[in-house]
């Protein structure tokens, strides 16, 4: 039984996957990311804790097919980042440094990318070849799988969804630019837009709920207060749909997905916000007529999306 490792940089944590090359996990856990002096000791850890994992297993170097890496930023085709926001990493060559650490094949790629590419392997977009996840969270992030693989772009950066713009000279996003998907449909506007409202209703559930969680707001509160029946947290998540449909139906309209998911913290409530956007997204396309058109559901592998990604990304080189 030959095997591979999947893994996930993230700013705190690492997630890491030993996977059968027959898609099976074997085994995944996590060590902390150390981002101090420029994360020099990143790839070192993960080094260490392959070869820990290894030894644990007594697996030989033969058996393994090699390492695939996610990493929150754009990654050339030859495993090189130019730069990191929240690594501390400038320019690197991830895929030749892990390969001198390991003795190892290495893979690397865009986080968000290898995250789709595990959800059209093992999740939501299973069975197909053309699938685009959008992940809700501080921001909004997306990757792009046309034709089985990932696209990438003449950048290394294709798939920045929430940098659409749905409003011209809308409010200011993060990024520099005005009216992004991102500066109205991350949580962290919905949890803005939540903040107004309730101000102006200090009778509703929502602030009540909020209250209750010591004046801490956050996305499930809204979604709570909903599930409720109340509503000023109605009017909130309407709202917050019906920006969040004006960049999907953005994103269908171009590229025709057989898939559009939805992952991040905010999927865990989409028994409340899929059918509402469905309604919405409907309205705004080009092809509502056609014989089949994208479906647009929830991730399902959550946190796992992205070493699962990972190895498939290493084992399709193979």
């Amino acid at each position: 039984m030959e095997y591979c490792f999947g893994v996930d940089i993230g700013g705190t944590t690492v997630k890491i996957g030993l996977f059968r090359t027959d898609g099976e996990i074997a085994d995944k856990w996590e060590i902390p990311t150390h981002v101090e002096n420029g994360g020099e000791a990143i790839l070192p850890d993960v080094a260490e804790a392959l070869k820990k994992k290894m030894a644990e297993k007594n697996l030989e170097i033969s058996q393994v097919s090699g390492i695939g890496i996610g990493i929150p930023a754009p990654v050339d085709e030859n495993g090189i980042v130019q730069n990191t926001a929240n690594l501390g990493w400038g320019y690197k060559e991830v895929k030749r440094e892990m390969e001198v650490l390991t003795g190892m094949k290495v893979a690397a790629g865009n986080d968000a990318n290898v995250a789709a590419l595990g959800e059209m392997c093992l999740g939501a977009g299973k069975g197909e070849k053309n699938m685009i996840m959008v992940t809700l969270g501080t921001g909004v992030g997306g990757g792009i799988i046309q034709d089985g693989r990932i696209l990438r772009g003449v950048n290394y950066a294709a798939g920045e969804l929430g940098h659409m713009t749905i409003r011209y000279n809308g409010i200011p996003c993060n990024c520099g630019r005005r009216g992004c998907l991102e500066a109205y449909a991350s949580a962290e506007a919905l949890i803005a837009r939540a903040k107004r409202a309730m101000e102006k209703q200090k009778k509703s559930l929502l602030w009540a709920l909020c209250n209750e969680n010591q004046g801490n707001m956050n996305a499930k509160l809204v979604f709570d207060a909903y599930r409720q029946g109340d509503e000023t947290a109605q009017k909130v998540i309407g709202k917050y749909a019906e920006y969040l449909s004006e960049g999907l139906a953005n994103i269908i309209n171009i590229l025709q997905p057989e898939v559009l998911c939805i992952g991040g913290g905010i999927s865990r409530s989409g028994d409340i916000l899929l059918p509402l956007l469905r309604e919405r997204v409907r309205e705004k396309i080009y092809s509502r007529d056609s014989a089949r058109n994208t479906e647009l559901t929830a991730a399902k592998l959550d946190n796992d999306a992205g070493i699962i990604g990972a190895a498939k990304l290493r084992l399709m080189l193979s």
